[in-house]
């Protein structure tokens, strides 16, 4: 296996809430290689979600240890975990969180900005098809071009790893191969990490790998010998 880029070992999470208590994750253990295209799927409840955001640094285990590299994630305080998000982390979500005050370009930039070697936001929107768009508003843009936006920003600040939720969910299957084909860009020209939760067996086929969550853990993990091209997704 590559370099790990981040890992879990016996991952728990507990949500509590008076006398409520759910678990999420219980005792999972995940090593995401640098390079990997990782596909997480599973049923409502498997734990997907909340796996990615720990693994974002935007939620934190009740047990358990993840790591980045050599770094602890687990136990660290706010102000670290702000600093691997901002420097080592790319979100993406089913619903676009775009500035609506901004143009798709000026949504792309508040990441340029503070990134440490980050893609000019042309070549950014250029990689989703949206160079002629770039100075709309997202009032001004379809959903799936909103999403495309944010697939652009997430990709301009050249992360490490790149988390997607359910980025097509919403989307139809012409704009959803759009996508789709962004996040191999990403992968393969880049080498950008990246993990993506799905609920789409097809999408799962242009992973290197296939992680199964049933019931806050894994349950098995499959190998891709070949991974399919975006064009060849069927919805």
């Amino acid at each position: 296996m590559a370099d790990v880029l981040v890992e879990s070992h016996n991952l728990v999470k507990i949500y509590r809430s008076h006398d409520l208590e759910v678990v999420a994750l219980q005792g999972l253990d995940l090593r995401v290689p640098q390079g990997e295209m990782l596909a997480l799927v599973g049923p409502s409840g498997a734990g997907k979600s909340t796996l990615l955001n720990i693994l974002g640094g935007l939620d934190t285990p009740t047990e358990g240890e993840v790591r980045y590299r050599d770094h602890v994630l687990s136990g660290a305080n706010d102000r670290a975990l702000t600093r691997y998000r901002r420097e080592h982390v790319g979100f993406v979500f089913q619903f676009y969180n775009l500035i609506p005050s901004l143009t798709a370009r000026e949504n792309v930039e508040l990441v340029t900005e503070i990134a440490s070697n980050p893609l000019d936001p042309s070549v950014a929107l250029g990689l989703v098809a949206l160079q002629a768009r770039a100075d709309h508003f997202p009032s001004q843009l379809s959903g799936g071009e909103q999403q495309r936006v944010a697939i652009a920003r997430a990709i301009a600040k050249r992360p490490d790893v790149l988390l997607c939720d359910e980025p097509t969910g919403a989307l139809n299957s012409g704009t959803g191969r759009l996508v789709l084909e962004a996040l191999a860009e990403a992968n393969e020209t880049y080498g950008t990490t990246t993990v993506i939760i799905t609920h789409n067996a097809a999408i799962a086929a242009m992973a290197d790998r296939v992680v199964i969550m049933s019931d806050g853990t894994v349950a098995s993990i499959a190998s891709n010998s070949q991974r399919r091209r975006a064009a060849e997704i069927l919805w």
